[in-house]
């Protein structure tokens, strides 16, 4: 019985971790960026939330679409100021400057709304109580943040690899100068990649406030980091590899914190990721990129 807790818990969190990581996949996937500020979107979405369902007083559906539609709106403002004008300067430039954007986004936080934390009011967003399925009791926010994260992927897989925007993003991650010479628009597709990872941003910041009802304007600091780590264990660029990741990463935490070594949780997890480094560097899913010269 207890063994089956933990593993619930442990896919709720590696549900969370997965959504946040395929963020990050479909964008170094689409531009070869590591978009570090995208655990500060999800804090912003988390405040979004708050104001939603307290100041506001929106039903929990409405406060759920505005987050996403805001998490999404800033991402594309972010990709317009700050990282189109370095589309052609060295990944370095890049990767500074998403950097900077999340120190921005942590300060603007903290002098709107302080540094002390915000009590979430997980209770508005989603039901209290539990499920048996199997003999078992399934709380509904972990059958919920389970289930969101699986028809996320499936639905993101579907528009990736069966739609037209999604032959685009493919053209565009494997040759940005043929595609641009074959009539598709690059700077509209980058756009609606990085809105469509905000977008499951936004998902996420709604599933970690309730798994975690405390908001702070450096929430997303390790969250954002522990996606990272999942994305490059499961391969970043693949979309079900950052699913796996994130599952791995959940459950290794759990695991971890059974072990009475919760103080050890973030050494692990960077552990992983070194060890990746230097036994596969591509991940479980991922594969060697070769470059002409």
């Amino acid at each position: 019985m207890i063994f089956v807790n933990q593993l619930i818990i442990g896919l709720q969190m590696g549900s969370i971790y997965a959504l946040v990581a395929l963020g990050y996949s479909m964008v170094y996937g689409i531009v070869k960026l590591l978009n570090f500020a995208h655990g500060d979107i999800i804090m912003v979405g988390g405040y979004i939330a708050l104001f939603a369902l307290t100041s506001a007083h929106m039903p929990p559906v409405v406060a759920a679409v505005v987050t996403v539609l805001g998490c999404t709106a800033l991402a594309v403002v972010i990709e317009k100021l700050a990282y189109t004008p370095l589309r052609s300067a060295p990944r370095l430039s890049l990767l500074i400057t998403a950097i900077g954007v999340s120190i921005l986004l942590q300060n603007v936080a903290q002098l709107l709304f302080t540094a002390d934390g915000h009590s979430f009011p997980a209770h508005m967003l989603l039901p209290a109580g539990s499920l048996t399925i199997g003999g078992f009791q399934v709380a509904y926010t972990a059958l919920i943040t389970i289930l969101a994260s699986v028809a996320s992927m499936v639905a993101l897989t579907i528009l990736v690899q069966k739609t037209k925007l999604g032959k685009a993003m493919r053209a565009v991650s494997e040759d940005t100068g043929a595609a641009q010479l074959m009539g598709i628009h690059v700077n509209h597709i980058i756009t609606f990649t990085f809105a469509v990872g905000a977008a499951l941003a936004g998902v996420g910041a709604l599933l970690y406030s309730v798994q975690f009802p405390l908001i702070m304007p450096t929430i997303g600091v390790m969250l954002g980091l522990r996606a990272f780590v999942a994305a490059v264990l499961g391969g970043i660029g693949s979309i079900p590899g950052a699913m796996i990741g994130g599952y791995v990463i959940g459950l290794l935490e759990v695991l971890v914190v059974a072990a009475n070594l919760s103080s050890w949780m973030d050494g692990v997890v960077f552990l992983i990721l070194i060890l990746v480094f230097m036994v596969r560097p591509t991940g479980i899913m991922g594969r060697p990129m070769l470059e002409k010269v």
